[in-house]
C-alpha cells in the first residue's frame, strides 16, 4: 500500500499505468541487473571462468530481489549496485563469488537501462498504435461532417471534423515512426569495463577473444552494443529517446489545446467526456471544465523541458565519464516515459468518449459559413464574365455590413444581400447565388483526404511501415475513390 505519510511522486499513484510503473520500479531494475549478471556469468562459464554448479545456484536466486537487505547494505557502503551485488552473493554463496567478474558498474547498469528503455518504448508504441487506429475510426466517422475552420482564431473557411482529426493523426504518425526508429537504434554499452577498453576482460580471456565474447553476450541479451563506449554508453542516446517522447507530447498537446478552445461555450462544438457525478468546480456547480485536456497540456509542457536535461547530460559528460548525470537520470528516464504513458491513456479516453455537438457545429457554420461561401460566388461571377476585382470589392463591402449584423447577435444576412444585389444578379440568378452560399459544400477534397489518411494509419500499424515516409501519398481522384 502507498505510504501517504511521506512524499510520494504523483507518478507513484496518480499518473501513468501500472504496467509502466512496474517497468520503472526499483524491483524490476534490480531484476534486470541480476539478469545481466547471470548472462555475464553464463558466457564466462563457456570460457571456464564460472563453474556449472555456481551457475545453477545463481539461476535459483536470480529473481529473489530482497530490497530490504540491499538497502541495509547500501546504508553502510553508499553504492546501490554493489549493495544489490552483495545481496545476490549472500543468497548464492558459491555462485556469488563469480559475479561481476571483470565488470564495472556501468557494464551492468547501462545494459539494464537500455533493456528497460526498450521495454518502455514497446509499451508506448503499443498504446500509440492503438490510438492511431482509434483516430482512423473517428476520422472516417466524421470525414463528411462540415464545420467552420479557424485561422488566427478567427472563423475562416469550412472543413470537416474528420479532416481536422486527420491533422492531429498525421502528426502522431510521424511520432510513431520516430519512436519506432528510436527503438531500432537502441544500443547497450556492452561489456567494456571502466573506460571502454575492455582491459579487465582481456586479462581474463585474452584480447583476441573480446569480440567473440561481446558477440555472445549481445546474442544472449538480445541487445546490440555500441562499438565504442567510455564508462557509459553515449548519453546522446538518452537525448534522442527523450526528444522522440517530447515530440509525441507536442502532438498530443496541440490536440488537447484545440479541444479546450472548442469546448468553450461560445464555440461549444466538441467536449471531453464528463461523468454523471463529476464535479467541475468547488464554487460553481454548473462548471464543466476540460480537466483532462488541461492535464495533458500540463504534463506535456513538463516533458517538453526534459530533452534539454538529456542534452546537458550528453554534452557535459567529460572525458570518459563524470557522475553528474546519474542522479537526474533516476528522474529523467522514468518520468519521460511515465508522462508519455499518461498522455496516451488520457487522449485515448477522451477520443473514445468525445462529445460532438452537431447542433453547435451547424450553428457556427450558419453564422460564419456565408462569409467563406462568398468565395464560391466570386469564382462563379468570374466564370460568368464579371470583372473579378470589381466583384471582389462588392462582396467585401457586403460582407462588412453582414459582419456588423452578426456581431449584434442577428442571423447572417449575406446570402440574401447578394441575391438582391442587381450588379451581381446581372451575372448570376438569385437562386444560384443562394445555392452557392451554402458553405457546407465548399470543402474541396477534404473528406477524401481524411478517409485516405485513415487508410494510411491502418496500413502503417498493420505493416509496421510508415507509408508517408516509404512512398509519397497518392491522392486519388474522387472517381478512383468511388465517392
Amino acid at each position: 500500500m502507498t505510504d501517504f505519510e511521506t512524499y510520494q511522486s504523483p507518478f507513484t499513484w496518480r499518473y501513468a499505468s501500472a504496467e509502466m510503473r512496474r517497468l520503472w520500479s526499483e524491483v524490476h531494475k534490480r531484476r534486470l541487473w541480476r539478469q545481466v549478471w547471470l548472462t555475464l556469468a553464463e558466457v564466462q562459464a563457456e570460457y571456464g571462468l564460472v563453474h556449472p554448479e555456481q551457475l545453477a545456484e545463481l539461476k535459483l536466486h536470480v529473481e529473489q530481489v530482497d530490497l530490504s537487505r540491499a538497502l541495509e547494505i547500501e546504508a553502510e557502503i553508499h553504492h546501490d549496485l554493489m549493495a544489490e551485488l552483495k545481496t545476490f552473493a549472500e543468497q548464492a554463496p558459491s555462485g556469488g563469488g563469480a559475479l561481476h567478474l571483470g565488470a564495472t558498474s556501468m557494464d551492468i547498469e547501462d545494459n539494464a537501462d537500455v533493456l528497460r528503455i526498450r521495454q518502455s518504448l514497446d509499451l508506448v508504441n503499443t498504446r500509440l498504435s492503438r490510438l492511431l487506429l482509434l483516430f482512423a475510426e473517428r476520422i472516417e466517422r466524421w470525414s463528411d461532417l462540415p464545420l467552420i475552420a479557424f485561422t488566427h482564431l478567427q472563423p475562416a473557411e469550412p472543413s470537416t471534423l474528420g479532416y481536422r482529426l486527420a491533422m492531429y493523426a498525421q502528426d502522431l504518425l510521424f511520432d510513431w515512426e520516430d519512436l519506432r526508429r528510436a527503438h531500432r537504434r537502441m544500443r547497450g554499452k556492452g561489456f567494456k569495463g571502466a573506460v571502454g577498453t575492455g582491459a579487465a576482460y582481456a586479462e581474463l580471456l585474452g584480447a583476441e577473444n573480446l569480440a567473440a565474447f561481446e558477440t555472445k553476450l549481445s546474442t544472449r541479451l538480445g541487445l546490440p552494443f555500441f562499438p565504442v563506449t567510455t564508462q557509459t554508453y553515449p548519453r546522446k542516446q538518452d537525448y534522442l529517446v527523450v526528444s522522440a517522447l517530447a515530440g509525441l507530447a507536442g502532438s498530443l498537446y496541440k490536440f488537447a489545446f484545440d479541444l479546450r478552445i472548442l469546448q468553450s461555450p461560445p464555440i461549444g462544438e466538441l467536449a471531453e467526456p464528463f461523468g454523471k457525478r463529476q464535479v467541475g468546480s468547488s464554487a460553481m456547480p454548473f462548471k464543466r471544465n476540460p480537466i483532462n485536456a488541461e492535464k495533458i497540456d500540463s504534463l506535456a509542457r513538463m516533458l517538453a523541458q526534459l530533452p534539454r536535461l538529456a542534452w546537458d547530460n550528453a554534452a557535459h559528460s567529460l572525458l570518459e565519464r563524470t557522475l553528474d548525470d546519474s542522479a537526474n537520470r533516476r528522474i529523467l528516464l522514468p518520468e519521460s516515459f511515465l508522462i508519455a504513458d499518461e498522455l496516451l491513456s488520457v487522449v485515448d479516453r477522451i477520443l473514445r468518449g468525445l462529445v460532438v455537438n452537431e447542433s453547435a457545429i451547424q450553428r457556427n457554420l450558419m453564422i460564419y459559413g456565408p462569409f467563406a461561401a462568398s468565395e464560391r460566388v466570386l469564382m462563379a461571377l468570374s466564370k460568368a464574365g464579371a470583372d473579378r476585382q470589381a466583384m471582389h470589392e462588392r462582396l467585401r463591402e457586403a460582407s462588412m455590413i453582414a459582419w456588423n449584423t452578426v456581431s449584434q447577435g442577428e442571423a447572417n444576412p449575406l446570402a440574401e444581400m447578394l441575391a438582391a444585389d442587381t450588379l451581381i444578379t446581372a451575372y448570376l440568378g438569385a437562386g444560384e447565388i443562394r445555392g452557392l452560399m451554402d458553405a457546407s459544400h465548399h470543402l474541396g477534397d477534404a473528406p477524401h483526404r481524411a478517409r485516405l489518411l485513415a487508410q494510411t494509419l491502418r496500413e502503417a500499424v498493420e505493416s509496421g511501415v510508415h507509408p508517408i515516409n516509404e512512398k509519397r501519398l497518392h491522392i486519388k481522384s474522387s472517381a478512383e475513390d468511388g465517392s
